[in-house]
């Protein structure tokens, strides 16, 4: 019988294989059709994103290199309810904290998190939608799923989005979790297969092949 368990494989300096997966959404939010193996691009240059179109031979892609942005440790914010805990190094931008609760999570406030400026619910909300598991929540810090998210959800100008899909991979960051993490599109990540938010930084952007 053959395994067909939902699965990331990373190919030694080439694409990302997702295996078996049954939802993939696209930048636009809409749905892509899902084949049993894809090869999906992680050198931010294919002509065919999200999928791999060969572009990293060309360009002499590797899968590992690079300084990863952010120091690989918990920071945390202590409120009289809640306890909210930060890791820099897996966090992907994408800035649905202060979507949801900027009362709570502002970067323009010391510190960028004050848990006592809004209620525990909206701190639960934010740790649910945070789609790298970079913010995390209690003693010891968790994190919370959002089982109804696609599999797979490819971020305008960012990296994959995966929940509960584990990715085959020897790479690691402190707290992160097989269920939920972010996984670099654009090649420039320091801490390859995971996205650590090079590409805001280095300003990728994924309509440029």
């Amino acid at each position: 019988m053959s395994d067909e368990t939902p699965k990331i494989e990373e190919r030694e300096n080439g694409p990302l294989i997702a295996k078996h997966i049954r939802s993939l959404t696209g930048e636009d939010g809409a749905a892509l059709e899902v084949k049993p193996v894809m090869a999906l691009c992680r050198c931010g240059q294919s002509a065919n994103k999200p999928f791999c179109d060969g572009t990293h031979t060309k360009i002499g892609f590797e899968s590992r290199g690079g300084k990863p942005e952010g120091p690989d440790r918990f920071f945390t914010y202590e409120g009289r309810e809640v306890t909210v805990s930060f890791n820099p190094r897996l966090c992907g931008h994408a800035a649905e904290c202060g979507r949801i609760a900027s009362n709570i999570f502002d970067v323009n406030q010391k510190p960028w998190v004050q848990p006592d400026n809004g209620t525990v619910a909206q701190v639960e909300a934010v740790v649910a939608a945070c789609p790298s598991g970079a913010l995390q929540m209690g003693t010891p810090p968790q994190t919370i799923v959002d089982e109804t998210r696609a599999q797979i959800t490819v971020q305008k100008d960012g990296p994959y989005w995966v929940t509960g899909v584990p990715v085959v991979t020897d790479a690691t960051a402190e707290g992160v979790s097989e269920r939920k993490y972010i996984l670099c599109r654009c090649g420039k990540s320091g801490n390859k297969p995971y996205c650590d938010g090079t590409h805001r930084s280095a300003g990728w952007k994924s309509g440029n092949t």
